[in-house]
């Protein structure tokens, strides 16, 4: 009985993040991965109409005055609740300085 021996045994995980690393992928998966923090953590998901991260800043457009205001004042809570989605979230790549978790969140 011939048996096959594995060598460099690695998780779906990591085969992806090095996918990612290898075709230039990186920055528009992680973007995507914060985008869906941002939904998860504030919730506003039907009110976001437009997202962009860049340098560590996530700017969001909202649809609505009203919700913008009330987020506002939870700026610094948000960005502690992305940041610890994405913290958890094994896909995300964090080797890369541009691919870094969110410092600043600019609502409009």
């Amino acid at each position: 009985m011939n048996r096959i021996a594995r060598k460099n045994a690695q998780t779906v995980g990591d085969v992806l993040k090095l996918f990612f690393k290898e075709n230039h992928l990186s920055a528009s998966h992680n973007a995507r991965r914060i985008y869906e923090a941002w939904n998860i953590a504030s919730g506003a998901e039907a009110y976001t109409i437009k997202r962009f991260f860049r340098d560590g800043k996530l700017y969001i457009t909202l649809s609505s005055s009203v919700v913008c205001s009330q987020l506002s004042m939870q700026k610094d809570l948000l960005i502690e609740k992305i940041n610890a989605i994405l913290d958890r979230d094994e896909l995300f790549i964090r080797d890369d300085e541009r691919l870094s978790n969110v410092r600043e969140l600019i609502l409009r």
